[in-house]
């Protein structure tokens, strides 16, 4: 196959960052940019010398893959004209707002023999892709994506744009049935949800906990695994991985009391580093020269379906699909 012509069909926060990742990749050929701000997609195309649009459906014809970066609210009908016009689709998370329509999307990309991803980007972080490696029968896991309020994020709400991240990380981790799950949550800042706590079973007995916030100062981003032997720490942002173990105990008897010890080993893992959207795009490009088509469809769903579980469960309003 000849090489494929790439759009950007939105190029707000995360599509201008998809932009210029694909601006570094040489084996990326970006060709078109669309975007309502016409002069912000006329900027942005001068200077990798591709075409600008105004409308997603200008793209037809002029691409074979596409990034859909458009809000969530019209993820759906973006996603499938480009799919019904036979081009290949990552589309950022949340793919959509409603379980069927996302299932419609994947039918519509294999029965067309298209690649439709979603775009999970911590998969691609170096220290996730460490994860699978590590961890054996998980008893605890802890979540915590906080931080401080950003007004590009408001319609999604926190469970959407953040919690989602950590809900594919584990449900890939944990492939077991969830057979309780409960949350908790608050309206603070804006009209949807702002703070965000899921408590997750699974059948295995392996418990589950996510904390989400955007009125949080501090930006934290942070993974905690307890199971038997060790305990697993893993930081999103400085992709670093350790593995706390303990090594040995001691007990001593004096005269006045007895003393205990306890020596725990550190081990800091290898993390091979790179940009976890470059490498993304290249998984999405190779997989669309490739022709790799999704199989299994429900796995690639079950963070969207429980996001949309917790979001039931706290009763704020969920966007919705167009």
């Amino acid at each position: 196959m000849d090489e494929l012509r790439v759009g950007v069909a939105g190029v707000g926060h995360m599509g201008s960052y998809h932009v210029a990742a694909l601006g570094e990749l040489v084996e990326a050929n970006l060709a078109a940019i669309a975007d309502q701000d016409r002069a912000r997609a006329r900027e942005l195309a001068g200077k990798y010398e591709a075409e600008s649009f105004s409308r997603p459906e200008d793209l037809v014809g002029k691409v074979d893959a596409v990034i859909v970066a458009v809000p969530t609210a019209i993820h759906y009908g973006v996603s499938r004209m480009f799919l019904e016009n036979g081009i290949h689709v990552l589309v950022e998370k949340p793919i959509c707002t409603d379980i069927v329509y996302a299932r419609n999307l994947f039918r519509i990309a294999t029965e067309n023999n298209l690649v439709l991803h979603i775009g999970h980007v911590e998969r691609f972080n170096g220290a996730v892709q460490e994860l699978s490696r590590i961890v054996r029968d998980p008893t605890l896991i802890e979540c915590r994506r906080l931080g401080p309020f950003v007004a590009r994020a408001m319609n999604d709400g926190v469970v959407l744009d953040l919690m989602i991240h950590d809900l594919d990380i584990i449900l890939r981790l944990v492939e077991e049935e969830v057979t309780s799950l409960s949350a908790t949550g608050a309206i603070i800042v804006s009209e949807r949800d702002d703070v965000a706590n899921a408590q997750i079973q699974f059948s295995g007995g392996c418990i589950a906990s996510l904390t989400a916030s955007r009125v949080t100062e501090n930006k934290i981003r942070t993974l905690g695994i307890s199971q038997p032997g060790a305990f697993i720490s893993l930081d999103y942002a400085d992709q670093e991985l350790r593995i706390h173990r303990q090594s040995s105990s001691e007990h001593s008897l004096s005269r006045d009391e007895l003393k205990y010890s306890e020596q725990i080993q550190v081990e800091r893992v290898f993390v091979h580093k790179d940009n976890p959207l470059k490498l993304e795009l290249r998984h999405f490009l190779a997989s669309a020269q490739a022709g790799n088509v999704v199989e299994n469809t429900e796995r690639e769903l079950r963070s969207l379906d429980v996001a949309l579980r917790v979001l039931q469960m706290l009763n704020v309003p969920i966007p919705a699909s167009i």
